[in-house]
């Protein structure tokens, strides 16, 4: 595969020249600039480090940011069906009684029943988030996709660093969740009534929330941002400041228990009174899809239903990843894993005896759990010691299923250069690694890829985050 799959011959060379600027094509911003724009309110008391350049993509890096986007639309329409045919007890291939009544178990561990029963209800066929964005690291053998983000944070935030960074060569992501907005509004389209629905949880992210939604409304949407627990509900319709809702952006966690009305915003779905995106499908947000994409039974599924090309590059671009299942194998039997000393598993416990070199592996909650977000359950197990390294697995398999823990390969980020201003105002080269997020918006039947999010951050940091010492910048993809 050309490109940045992660078989990609020569992929080592074009990951290497992410920042390179080669005919000085990108605008440079000054200290100056950058110290005004802080009085903003999306960037005001914030503390990460600048730049005085946005981050370039190369052509063929953004060929396969579109590639990997539609990859995704394809993966997630696939998953939806793979895991109401479990759900429903029905062969998942057309021409073999092959049943997998574990997937659904698997997804829908920890759920509450309502959520179950609404996640599969008719009302809800075919929807699909209408922002993914996925989190990819580059590696030596290409860009490793560590998780799909289907309630991603950083529009707002990347589209006004694009115009910053780059003016009129910046993305129109404001327009383009707009768009997004008013397709899942079907018929009433533009004159639909939008709230924006923003949980205490995820409060620092309500400036932005409010930004877009002021942006939506100069585009001649009515849009209203508020919290959870502002709206009424009556005759199964929802009013918010005396407005009836057409449509509901949802900023929430579907485990979030400071946010009772879910059963009865689900009540108003179904009624066909309210459409709530992300809908509230908690099997399109679980990590554990990654290792359900490699697991050795569902090989035939995903060739019948994904085509070669979406295969190929998704399988080259997911690191190899597992679930942490405690239930014991047959004697004789081992475990489709990673090899321990040489060895199959033949537990999962025995994940505990990995060696320093072997434990090259990241321990993760998958999902519907409040450690399962902001890398609050990440372990890199190369970076802990071995008895933390024992711990955090005993405790995965312990808990299981609240929260279902995925083991994934790690894949180290290549070190990179890109300038940062110092304390001083003082630009300087700085050697770290990169985390790439590029959103992708769901309208017209695809996935339209409109911005990207480059997280730089210093060489000693392993899990890559928005943070005090590492940069956020923009992608320029023009």
């Amino acid at each position: 595969m050309d490109g940045y799959g992660q078989d990609a011959p020569g992929n080592e060379t074009r990951i290497s020249k992410l920042t390179t600027d080669p005919h000085g094509s990108i605008p440079h911003v000054s200290w100056d600039e950058i110290e005004s724009s802080k009085k903003t309110s999306l960037f005001a008391e914030k503390s990460w480090k600048w730049s005085n350049q946005a981050w370039q993509l190369p052509a063929d890096a953004i060929d396969f940011l579109t590639q990997l986007g539609n990859a995704g639309v394809s993966f997630f329409r696939a998953l939806e069906r793979l895991y109401l045919k479990s759900a429903r007890g029905e062969k998942i291939l057309r021409n073999k009684d092959y049943f997998t009544p574990w997937v659904a178990e698997y997804l829908d561990a920890g759920k509450p029943q309502w959520l179950i029963d609404h996640s599969r209800s008719s009302s809800m066929l075919g929807a699909l988030p209408p922002v993914l964005r996925p989190d990819l690291l580059p590696s030596r053998n290409g860009f490793a996709l560590t998780e799909w983000d289907s309630v991603p944070g950083g529009i707002g935030l990347t589209d006004q660093l694009g115009r910053l960074y780059l003016g009129d060569r910046a993305p129109g992501m404001a327009k383009a969740f707009g768009q997004c907005l008013m397709e899942q509004a079907g018929k009433l389209g533009r004159d639909a009534q939008f709230a924006i629905l923003v949980s205490e949880e995820s409060a620092t992210y309500r400036p932005e929330m409010e930004w877009l939604g002021e942006e939506l409304c100069k585009d001649g949407l009515k849009v209203l941002v508020a919290a959870p627990n502002e709206v009424s509900i009556a005759d199964e319709q929802v009013f918010l400041h005396g407005k009836k809702i057409d449509v509901i952006y949802r900023f929430w966690e579907l485990f979030d228990p400071d946010i009772p009305q879910m059963p009865e915003f689900a009540k108003c779905v179904e009624a066909g009174n309210l459409v709530v995106t992300p809908g509230m499908r908690p099997f399109l947000e679980e990590k554990l899809s990654l290792a359900l994409l490699h697991h050795p039974k569902l090989h035939a599924y995903w060739q019948e239903n994904l085509s070669k090309v979406d295969v190929k590059l998704l399988c080259h671009t997911i690191p190899p990843s597992w679930i942490l299942d405690p239930q014991p194998v047959p004697p004789g039997a081992s475990i489709d894993g990673p090899m321990i000393s040489g060895e199959r598993l033949h537990s999962w416990k025995g994940l505990s005896e990995a060696s320093k070199k072997e434990r090259s592996l990241v321990l993760k909650a998958s999902g519907f759990h409040e450690t399962a977000w902001g890398a609050r359950s990440v372990v890199v197990g190369e970076d802990v010691s071995a008895e933390e390294w024992a711990g955090a697995v005993e405790q995965s398999l312990k808990y299981f299923p609240n929260p279902i823990t995925i083991l994934q390969e790690f894949k180290k980020p290549v070190t990179m250069t890109h300038p940062v201003y110092n304390n001083d105002g003082v630009c300087e080269s700085m050697a770290g690694r990169l985390r790439l997020s590029p959103y992708y918006f769901l309208y017209d039947g695809k996935a339209n890829l409109q911005g990207a999010l480059a997280t730089f951050c210093p060489m000693d940091k392993k899990v890559i985050h928005g943070m005090r010492d590492g940069a956020l910048l923009p992608c320029l993809m023009k």
